[in-house]
């Protein structure tokens, strides 16, 4: 069987507890993010996604929307019954977290919802976007 720890992407960007709703909304510019990982000392406190932030205003902490709930999964979950419950509700993102809390990555469901987002798609993307800053 394989595991959500086989496929999570584990250096994910993430942001500090206090990031606000204006920092939040800029960060959701960029078309392929879909979750705002808030972590303080390792721990996940909050997954914000571009949604939550609807009619909340800029100077709020993005914290204050954010939930785990139905947001996080666990290394060792079944990743193919993990990717169709992902797929059922059209969740992109699911932040992986161990029995304390802590973050270990990030689990991105690809477009097609038939696979997911390696660490070298993540690169391909990252220097695709620097050459086209460049130019």
């Amino acid at each position: 069987m394989s595991t959500v720890a086989d496929a999570h992407l584990r250096t994910p960007k993430v942001h500090g507890p206090d990031v606000s709703v204006g920092a939040a909304r800029v960060f959701f510019l960029d078309g392929h993010v879909h979750a705002l990982l808030l972590v303080d000392r390792g721990v996940l406190v909050a997954v914000v996604e571009r949604e939550d932030l609807e009619g909340v205003p800029d100077a709020a902490r993005a914290r204050s929307v954010g939930v785990l709930t139905g947001r996080v999964a666990a290394p060792d979950d079944d990743l193919e019954a993990t990717r169709q419950a992902m797929a059922a509700r059209a969740q992109r993102r699911l932040a992986v977290v161990d029995d304390a809390g802590t973050l270990l990555g990030l689990l991105c469901l690809k477009r097609h919802g038939r696979g997911f987002c390696s660490a070298a798609d993540v690169a391909a993307r990252d220097a695709e976007r620097a050459a086209n800053q460049v130019g």
